[in-house]
């Protein structure tokens, strides 16, 4: 399992399409196109918001699970976008048991965040909060719905019937014409029909002939909604063990799992954020790092390192290994500082990441600043090579986080990902 161990943005999509060369199943199991991957193959970029990252092997079955909200339109528009590219996207199977992102989901997002005011979550207004809702109601359309004309216009009218009243009645917005919106989303029904399957006995299958399976998570563990900062969180669970329930594999099948960290820290949205740096040195790791939304384009709030949500990282997700991406944006830097505990209200300093939300909220962190390299590491290729002083910021991570890093990237392609000297990732990649 590929899980992110912050709030997202980890660079999961650039590891898992490395390893995804060697298996023979890459399977997403949560969240929806609020999510996004970037995947640089030689000059190619790739951004992806729904389609595993995957997908780029062309001999590998790419899942969307049950646990996945698809949003048909973007989908569509994303397959149509790779076969204009000249990849084919055969290998993609869609759970028939994941939900649909209607039209009045993507409507209510908005509209909630408007009123919510200063009290904004933050989302991307894609309509995920909406649709998980009303999965966990039992009122949600799902993507095998799609295949029954009849099923799907009656669930979309009996929908309708409440939600037109609170587009109408709350949030002051025009009625959906059941019929109207029926039509626009069986449009895509042709389109999507060959790639439904039964994935959970796929995967299963493949587990069975020992082969390779990749579970890949969107967003990222401080994101999930019950183990992140809640209220700022989103609207599914993004630590390994969501991968059991949105793919529907057994807990005893998971031989590994892998977190991704940057050797920095951001987050997209609202919410508390205790090693947050000073306007400039953000501004200088935003721009460094390219830290942008791949859906949305918002700007990062950046900071630095935590290796407290780390280490509740490692314990919530039972990690067994750890990447570390962008390394190389930290070049720029003479010291280089790691929040290792957090300062809590009352005075308490504390190495474990609180268990209640106020004290989250108020904790500041306690900072270890290390020394930076100031040379630029991009063109390293043996990890062997990278400055003492990096290779100590590495050394510091492990020590913290009780977990062993195994890779190491420098840059954004391929070969930019390093394999550390005497470290072997559960996946056998012991030279990229």
């Amino acid at each position: 399992m590929i899980v992110g161990a912050q709030w997202g943005d980890e660079g999961k999509g650039k590891i898992i399409d490395v390893l995804a060369e060697r298996a023979a199943v890459v399977a997403r199991y949560q969240g929806g196109s609020n999510a996004g991957h970037t995947v640089l193959v030689g000059n190619e970029e790739f951004k992806f918001r729904l389609l595993p990252s995957g997908v780029l092997n062309e001999d590998a079955l790419c899942v969307l699970g049950n646990g996945v909200v698809i949003e048909p339109e973007v989908l569509c528009g994303e397959l149509d976008a790779l076969q204009a590219r000249g990849r084919t996207g055969a290998g993609l199977r869609i759970s028939g048991n994941a939900h649909l992102v209607m039209p009045w989901h993507r409507l209510l997002d908005g509209a909630r965040e408007l009123r919510l005011g200063d009290l904004r979550i933050g989302t991307t207004r894609r309509g995920i909060g909406p649709a998980y809702a009303d999965k966990v109601a039992r009122t949600g359309i799902r993507v095998q719905d799609l295949l029954d004309e009849k099923i799907l216009r009656a669930k979309v009218s009996t929908a309708l019937d409440i939600e037109n009243d609170v587009l109408e009645h709350v949030h002051g917005l025009e009625r959906l014409d059941p019929a109207t919106t029926a039509d626009e989303v069986l449009a895509f029904a042709p389109r999507l029909r060959p790639y439904v399957a039964d994935t959970s006995l796929l995967i299963a299958r493949a587990l069975d002939r020992h082969e390779l399976v990749l579970c890949e998570g969107a967003q990222g563990t401080l994101l999930d909604v019950d183990h992140g900062t809640y209220p700022f969180v989103t609207s599914s669970n993004p630590i390994a063990g969501g991968a059991c329930v949105g793919l529907g594999i057994g807990p005893t099948r998971i031989s590994a799992v892998i977190g991704v960290a940057k050797a920095y820290l951001t987050r997209v949205g609202e919410g508390p954020f205790p090693s947050e740096a000073e306007p400039a040195a953000a501004e200088a790791l935003r721009t460094a790092g390219g830290e942008f939304g791949t859906v949305t384009g918002r700007p990062r709030r950046c900071g630095w390192l935590d290796a407290v949500a780390l280490r509740f990282a490692a314990r919530v997700n039972g990690l067994t290994e750890l990447v570390v991406t962008k390394l190389d944006v930290l070049s720029m830097l003479d010291e280089i500082p790691v929040c290792t505990a957090y300062r809590l209200a009352d005075g308490t300093v504390t190495r474990d990441f609180p268990a209640h939300q106020s004290d989250f909220h108020h904790a500041s962190p306690v900072l270890e600043v290390t020394q930076g390299w100031r040379r630029a590491i991009d063109d390293v290729r043996n990890a062997d090579d990278l400055p003492p002083q990096a290779r100590a910021y590495l050394e510091l991570i492990e020590r913290e986080v009780g977990v062993p890093v195994t890779l190491v990237g420098v840059g954004q392609r391929r070969d930019q990902i390093l394999a550390l000297p005497g470290t072997e990732s559960a996946v056998g990649v012991v030279a990229l």
